[in-house]
């Protein structure tokens, strides 16, 4: 199959029937497994028109032999975790939180590999120069997401109560204009949003990295049923990711235009939004460590119950080495 040929089913006001129509596929190529030198067929979810969960859409140009793919995109990474702990798709580029919660609520999801890092500010105007300048102002944030953990971690290590802001619950699409509307003073967001609001006044109010929780984003995620059932499958889907995240990293020029060709979108905006982001495959030690300290804060914060432990998270021994 050519990258051409690769189906794009977009959910676009059908992601249940996208869902539905998908469940053989990722029925099929699990049960394809082993079947002596037959090409297989992968599903592999993510979203649209961001640069970094666009290396679905380059697998085809680095699969492993035996291996070809088709990417189904859904509007939230929520969305695509269910997708794949139901079955619907085989893997997923999705959020760690997402995936963590998921995990929480005892669903068969299992981490592969690292995807891309950082996609996070926390943006105020020039009213606000610190943390401290937060006090009483409207603030936005994504709620249940990473960045929002890091907010809080953060308000806490500067000693300002979150009950001293007005907090605003701001999808991550809306959140570049509800900053340069003025409906929100600042925000604690991800990109796009961080380069839209920057190019438009705002600035950074603090490293939004400065927690335990690192610059963890986004990673390639499967259910514990594939790693049990298809190892060999996984480390083809793994090794074929690794190498599109390194030909990313190196070939911005030769990707990103393509990807706004078939998206849209600004493609300086982008340029600058990928100077924030961090591809990748691996899942170092630390990585291992940052998605712990993450799942403790989830539970801190009482977004979760329990924190799974980081053999319920992380399945390390298909990534490649940091």
């Amino acid at each position: 199959m050519s990258p051409s040929a690769v189906r794009r089913a977009i959910a676009a006001g059908a992601v249940a029937a996208t869902v539905l129509s998908l469940a053989a596929c990722g029925s099929d190529s699990a049960e394809a497994s082993g079947s002596g030198g037959e090409t297989q067929t992968v599903t592999v979810g993510t979203l649209r028109g961001q640069p970094h969960f666009y290396a679905p859409f380059l697998y085809e140009d680095h699969a492993v032999d035996g291996v070809e793919f088709e990417v189904v995109t859904l509007d939230s990474t929520p969305a695509l975790t269910d997708a794949v702990s139901s079955g619907t798709v085989d893997f997923a580029i999705t959020g760690i939180t997402a995936t963590i919660s998921g995990i929480s609520q005892d669903r068969d999801l299992r981490i592969v590999a690292s995807a891309a890092d950082g996609g996070s500010g926390f943006i105020g105007g020039d009213d606000i120069q610190s943390v401290a300048d937060l006090a009483g102002k409207k603030v936005g944030y994504i709620q249940g997401s990473a960045p929002e953990v890091a907010m809080r971690l953060i308000l806490a290590e500067n000693d300002v109560d979150p009950s001293s802001l007005e907090l605003v619950a701001v999808p991550p699409p809306e959140m570049a204009s509800a900053f340069n509307s003025g409906s929100v003073d600042a925000f604690f967001g991800t990109e796009i949003a961080v380069s839209l609001a920057t190019a438009a006044g705002g600035h950074a109010i603090t490293d939004p990295y400065d927690t335990p929780i690192g610059k963890v984003n986004i990673g390639l995620v499967t259910t514990g049923s594939m790693v049990e059932d298809d190892p060999e499958l996984v480390q083809k889907v793994v090794d074929t990711h690794a190498a599109t995240t390194e030909y990313m990293t190196d070939n911005i020029d030769e990707w990103l235009p393509e990807m706004v060709k078939e998206f849209g979108g600004d493609q300086a905006v982008l340029e600058s939004a990928l100077e924030n982001f961090w591809l990748r495959a691996d899942l170092s030690e630390e990585y291992q460590g940052q998605v712990e300290a993450l799942a403790g804060a989830m539970v801190d914060l009482g977004l979760i119950e329990t924190a799974p432990t980081a053999d319920e998270l992380i399945d390390a021994s298909f990534a490649p080495e940091s």
